[in-house]
């Protein structure tokens, strides 16, 4: 499994793929960061002092969403761009015959190469938060404190499991189907569901289960709300935001958007501490491990079964 994954982890970084890729990401992130620097200097007398570094990736400004929105929207791309042609690419050009006939475990060659998608990603997520912490550091002026780099570190944890469910779907597709734009497609097409279309799925199904109107009492409109956020939380997107969110945002006491006056009365003031943040965002990090899993080992399983031939 060690020589797959170096082969692999070589292929990766010496590919155009990967270039183009880390540049786009790297652009947008600059960008984002900058407008949210200006953003924060522009409004400090305004804000709290409090985690001020912390808000180059959450806050938005000059017409762009923050950076968290950025990686959202293209982590997954990332991930489905390295996995989506990792088994049937070899199948296609006649070299996964030639790599099982050697003395390799077949199972080495699958693990190898999602280890080694995942450690490409991780460099790359590693390396932009890097550049961008350093950009930003530059810009505001404010060191982060202790509690702020537990928190990016976490930030960086999130994000890599994020962006390794959509690495193991993309795989999953690879190993299903003979045909990389079929794999692509498929991969694609539930990224476009859990993105754009599950606010409008969620919407219609609250409505349904829990209809309101004008004249609806509080209770009513909370149930509806409720089971909106819980329908939003199958897509991975939605978990991931709202994870990053509050690990990056420690004011953020609740994952309700919509309480009652007695609970809002009973929160305490101020910013939570990083335990009581990472209580609130452990089943979103177990639920992206668990997808993670599942659509692996079902991409394992089947990879093991397959009859793979010469030609």
């Amino acid at each position: 499994m060690r020589a797959v994954f170096w082969k692999e982890l070589a292929d990766y970084f010496g590919s155009w793929r990967f270039v183009i890729l880390f540049g786009i990401i790297l652009l947008a992130a600059l960008y984002a960061t900058y407008t949210a620097a200006q953003t924060i200097v522009t409004n400090v007398q305004e804000t709290p002092t409090e985690f001020v570094f912390l808000r180059l990736f959450t806050t938005s400004g000059g017409g762009l969403p923050s950076f968290i929105w950025f990686l959202s929207f293209f982590g997954p791309l990332i991930g489905i761009i390295f996995g989506f042609d990792a088994i049937n690419e070899e199948r296609s050009q006649g070299t996964l015959s030639r790599i099982v006939s050697q003395p390799l475990f077949r199972d080495a060659i699958i693990n190898g190469k999602f280890l080694a998608g995942l450690a490409a990603i991780g460099i790359m997520l590693a390396s932009i938060l890097l550049i961008i912490s350093g950009f930003g550091l530059r810009m505001i002026g404010v060191v982060p404190g202790g509690e702020e780099i537990a928190r990016l570190l976490i930030f960086f944890i999130v994000s890599l499991v994020y962006m390794g469910f959509w690495l193991a779907l993309g795989i999953l597709f690879s190993v299903l189907f003979r045909r990389t734009t079929t794999s692509a497609f498929a991969a694609i097409a539930i990224w476009i569901v859990f993105a754009l279309f599950i606010s409008m799925i969620a919407g219609v199904v609250a409505d349904r289960v829990a209809p309101v109107s004008d004249q609806s009492e509080m209770e009513e409109v909370l149930r509806n709300r409720e089971v909106y956020e819980n329908i939003m939380r199958i897509s991975p997107t939605t978990l991931f935001e709202e994870a990053t969110t509050t690990i990056l945002n420690p004011s953020t006491r609740t994952l309700r958007s919509l309480v009652t006056r007695s609970e809002v009365t009973g929160m305490i003031s101020g910013p939570l501490a990083l335990g009581q943040s990472l209580r609130l965002v452990w089943p979103h990090l177990t639920a992206l491990v668990a997808l993670i899993v599942i659509c692996f080992s079902i991409s394992y399983v089947n990879f093991m079964r397959q009859e793979i031939r010469a030609g």
